[in-house]
């Protein structure tokens, strides 16, 4: 495939005309072999490039942001021990200024030629872009063709958003060296952008001239002010209508209800799908993505009703979706939304030796104490530990017809009763209904629907947004602490 822009090419796509200033001093070289000497010294010739990276800092629509970007030219992009220097100066330097950081790799690894001090180098490089992300700052990376090695295992694959370039071979060991080792070919198709994408290893796949405009949009989130004033939502109409639980789960039950795609195409002005764990897995049951309802900014995750079948139930790995969701909002200081809309976690031999049990309590205990302000919307079912592992928030807000349940009542009703006949009895008695929740503090505000969000799905989901939009502006204005000790202390009379 085409190798796609060099390093000077791509920073006149991604940065705004003009603004590009080099951080780059002249590089340091190790002492070194003549035949190395004489190799770097035609690279720097061919290319014009003094090294295989270049930094510094540019503007992405007026917003400044710190930049490392590749040249596979200059001997395969490969990090020896001067361009290291380079790439921690800049990522400290970043960090410094308090600037998002921009990455976009191309190489074939470690420089061969400098050996075990070049490969060291990675170690340096990774640390100084933890600390940067520790520090609060976003960091950004695109993977292009070919990314491997020591590069993608490192630098390469730290990013709080990774996208990669169509087509790109992207993978640990190149396949030369792999056929060289082992004496055969690696398998076609494995290291390759799309299927990273289809393993929850890359957030999308961009091509270079799109590159711009995707990261513009994650800027808009990940450096927006997370304090504003919410105009307060229309009031909701109290009391609510008394419909009975088993008619309420009846309609939030209907194949037409709104789940999270409607939500967010009505109610929100922008919206940056991820993808995956990052660690090899994604579930369809569950959407991640970086949301903006008008000035309020977050992380999104919920769980998605059209991805769940009775084939594809909610699985560990969408809870473990989930948590690199709450990761980002904790490292981002964003605020994480949270949505429970589920008929419940999968009960099958897969899920039970994937963890499914010990993803429930660490979801639960990882949003339990996140630092984060989370806001928790109950939107359709809320059946068993799949979903209260999303449940606990300083806001939870539930929508009419909306319930939660430690198991569906046909399956109450059978433990209680053995047959699933007095399952609409069992709901009543459980006070599963969002008026019920409402009553004994487990949530704090009901989304009327009028009478069925199916039946307005446009008017309800903008009703929806609304409401996140004041609270998550409502939660920007409180202490951390006094939140975070409210969040705990939350269930602790309830049921006494």
């Amino acid at each position: 495939m085409s190798r796609g822009p060099g390093a000077r090419e791509l920073l006149d796509l991604v940065l705004d005309a003009g603004t590009f200033f080099s951080w780059d001093e002249p590089p340091v070289d190790p002492p070194m072999a003549a035949s190395y000497a004489e190799e770097l010294a035609a690279a720097r010739h061919r290319t014009g490039l003094d090294e295989a990276v270049l930094t510094g800092e540019g503007e992405i629509g007026g917003r400044r942001v710190a930049v490392m970007v590749s040249e596979f030219s200059f001997l395969a992009g490969s990090i020896g021990v001067a361009a290291a220097d380079r790439l921690v100066r800049a990522t400290e330097r970043a960090t410094a200024e308090g600037l998002p950081l921009l990455a976009a790799p191309v190489s074939g690894g470690t420089r061969m030629q400098e050996g075990t001090a070049a490969f060291v180098q990675m170690a340096r490089i990774t640390a100084a872009v933890a600390a940067h992300k520790a520090a609060g700052h976003p960091y950004l990376v695109y993977l292009r063709h070919p990314t491997t090695g020591g590069v993608f295992a490192s630098w390469g694959s730290l990013g709080h958003v990774t996208v990669a370039q169509p087509g790109a071979l992207v993978g640990f060991l190149g396949p030369r060296v792999y056929e060289s080792l082992y004496g055969r070919e690696f398998p076609e198709g494995v290291q390759t952008a799309e299927n990273l994408y289809a393993h929850g290893l890359v957030d999308g796949i961009v091509e270079p001239e799109r590159i711009a405009e995707l990261l513009g949009r994650a800027l808009d989130v990940l450096c927006a002010d997370r304090r504003f004033e919410a105009e307060p939502a229309a009031p909701e109409r109290l009391p609510l209508p008394d419909v009975d639980a088993w008619e309420s789960i009846t309609r939030s039950r209907r194949p037409d209800r709104p789940g999270v795609r409607r939500l967010l195409h009505y109610a929100a002005d922008d919206v940056l799908p991820l993808n995956g764990t990052g660690e090899g897995e994604r579930d369809p049951g569950l959407l991640l993505a970086f949301a903006r309802f008008g000035e309020a900014r977050c992380v999104f995750l919920g769980q998605d009703r059209r991805g769940q079948t009775e084939d594809t139930p909610l699985g560990p790995g969408a809870l473990r979706e989930a948590r690199r969701g709450m990761r980002l909002a904790a490292e981002l200081d964003l605020p994480l939304v949270t949505v429970i809309d589920t008929a419940g976690a999968a009960l099958s031999v897969d899920a039970e030796q994937g963890g499914i049990a010990g993803e429930i309590a660490r979801s639960l205990a990882d949003l339990t104490m996140l630092e984060a302000p989370t806001v928790t919307l109950l939107l359709g079912q809320g059946t068993g530990g799949g979903a209260l592992a999303l449940l606990p928030g300083d806001r939870v807000i539930a929508a009419q017809h909306s319930w939660l349940a430690p198991l569906p009542p046909e399956g109450a009703s059978a433990i209680v009763h053995r047959d699933t006949d007095h399952a609409p009895q069992l709901a009543r008695a459980q006070g599963v209904r969002s008026v019920d929740l409402l009553a004994a503090g487990i949530v704090d505000r009901v989304v009327p629907e009028y009478p069925d969000a199916a039946d307005e799905p446009e008017e309800f989901c903008l009703r929806v947004g609304r409401v996140l939009r004041e609270e998550l502006g409502a939660l920007a204005h409180e202490d951390p602490a006094s939140r975070l000790r409210s969040r705990l202390l939350r269930y602790r009379g309830l049921g006494r």
